[in-house]
């Protein structure tokens, strides 16, 4: 009979702390894609059992941060891994399907709920005091507050739970994508967006977050090799 007995809680406590750790970890950039992630030499690092790091990697897998790879362990997501492209090709088919309901139905709070979180993301700097590589945690839950309410005036709560899905699985090449194309205009790309949302144009809020969800996806395809050396120790 399988045991269901929930592990202790300073074991879940300890599990928890360092899934956090190894997320933030492989989000900032401090593993290169295709890195092994060791779960002796994770242990070690941290002061804790293999089980527990066994716990926060099975985590981060699901997250799909990392993989399980058959008799080799875990390791990062590399490049040329295609979930990428896919992932990419859901959002290019899903969102902006959504996007022209939401723009259609969305009523005046959502109006106001549009504009409140454009301004947040318009104000928070990209990237933390002192680094130009890795986007800071306050600019990515801008962003993907931005994206979010974008899509709220839909009204439909599964898609947006569809949304949410695709965001996390795509966020780790999201973030890999601003090593890759340090030149885009991202401020740019969402002032149209949200111009185009609050005038009620379908059509071009649509198309322009198309335009935006495919550049994404391009810089990981088309843009310079990643720079594993410029790394944070």
């Amino acid at each position: 009979m399988t045991d269901h007995t929930p592990p202790p809680p300073g074991k879940q406590m300890l599990s928890e702390q360092v899934y956090v750790r190894l997320r933030d970890a492989i989000m900032r950039g401090d593993y290169a894609p295709g890195d092994a992630l060791k779960p002796q030499e994770l242990a070690r690092q941290q002061g804790v059992s293999l089980a527990v790091v066994r716990e926060a990697l099975v985590r981060v897998v699901g997250e799909g941060l990392a993989d399980r790879l058959p008799n080799r362990g875990f390791a990062v997501p590399s490049f040329s891994d295609r979930r990428w492209q896919q992932i990419a090709e859901a959002r290019r088919t899903v969102e902006p399907a959504v996007l022209r309901m939401s723009v259609e139905r969305g009523d005046v709070d959502w109006e106001a709920r549009v504009r409140a979180a454009h301004h947040r993301l318009a104000r928070t700097p990209p990237y933390p005091r002192g680094e130009s590589e890795h986007y800071s945690e306050a600019w990515s839950e801008a962003h993907r507050v931005f994206h979010r309410t974008l899509l709220e005036g839909c009204g439909n709560p599964v898609l947006l739970e569809t949304f949410d899905r695709m965001w996390t699985a795509g966020e780790l090449a999201r973030r890999w994508s601003a090593h890759r194309d340090p030149g885009r205009d991202g401020v740019g790309e969402h002032r149209r967006l949200e111009e185009a949302a609050l005038a009620r144009d379908a059509d071009a809020a649509a198309e322009l977050l198309t335009r935006h969800l495919t550049q994404t996806a391009a810089a990981l395809t088309d843009g310079a090799h990643y720079d594993a050396a410029k790394r944070p120790e």
